[in-house]
């Protein structure tokens, strides 16, 4: 399924073939969002969510109806950077028809907002699970500052989704993913832009990691991100980064640490509350 987006009409993780995790489909564009002044959005009561004794594929990454997981950024400097709220709007059981695979699938509604808790933009997100292995939006490792020089273009998105399997093992390798970007005109081919999360290797644990949220059992897993714009065949610039992930199966990922090319800390997200609407 394509994700087919106009400029004018518009943000900022049993394994299966990546054909299979990647879907071309057509949906809005996410959310470019200029608040009015004064408007800063107030969270309104909650509750902490209970931690999952064990992973539930009928709920991936411990998801249910009317919750909210709260991510906290920071810089090096632990300076707050803002935060991204994600927000479950929709579960959903589907059954393929030829395998009779059972694929559970969450929306949830992504905003990302500023230190001065204004939001800054939005979009929808869809993790699922099948079988033994929940799967991120690969939509959400896009860098929409690589496409703030394309004006007045339509944007055709083909996401593939991150692997976080149940049970894993140290030393074993998880599936690349992330986002394509197909850039053109009315008439014409103009760019590509791409994010691609790879080299994806379980190095630890399980182990205890403590956030604001609790103490979760997780795994550390480390990658590489590629982010580039391709104007042409023998034309690209990219920037390469380095993560950091530790993702508990029961809640999924509970912190992650960003490094530049040089392996110097530049941010870190840290999950600080799950709650229930």
């Amino acid at each position: 399924m394509h994700r087919t987006f106009s400029f004018l009409s518009w943000h900022l993780l049993p394994f299966m073939a990546l054909a299979a995790c990647s879907r071309p489909v057509t949906s809005a564009r996410p959310e470019v969002v200029t608040p009015a002044a004064n408007t800063a959005a107030t969270p309104p009561t909650s509750a902490a969510a209970p931690t999952p004794n064990a992973p539930d594929c009928a709920h991936p990454f411990g998801l249910y109806d009317k919750m909210e997981l709260i991510y906290k950024l920071a810089d090096t400097n632990g300076k707050p950077q803002g935060e991204i709220r994600n927000r479950v709007v929709m579960l959903e059981t589907k059954t393929d028809k030829k395998s009779e695979l059972k694929i559970n699938t969450v929306l949830l509604k992504s905003g990302f907002y500023g230190p001065d808790n204004q939001l800054i933009r939005q979009q929808d997100l869809t993790f699922h699970c099948q079988r033994d292995t929940a799967f991120t939006d690969g939509m959400q490792e896009m860098d929409y500052n690589n496409l703030k020089s394309f004006r007045d273009r339509y944007f055709e998105y083909t996401p593939t989704s991150l692997a976080w399997p149940h049970q894993a093992q140290a030393g074993s390798s998880l599936p690349q993913g992330g986002i394509l970007v197909d850039v053109h005109s009315s008439a014409v081919d103009i760019a590509k832009v791409y994010t691609t999360v790879r080299n994806r290797r379980v190095v630890g644990g399980p182990q205890n990691i403590t956030t604001p949220a609790g103490t979760f059992r997780c795994y550390k897993v480390e990658s590489e991100r590629e982010s580039a714009i391709k104007p042409k065949p023998d034309i690209i610039r990219r920037t390469i980064t380095y993560a950091v992930d530790y993702y508990s199966p029961t809640v999924g990922i509970v912190r992650t640490e960003v490094y530049d090319k040089s392996h110097k800390l530049q941010q870190t997200q840290v999950l600080a509350s799950r709650q229930l609407r």
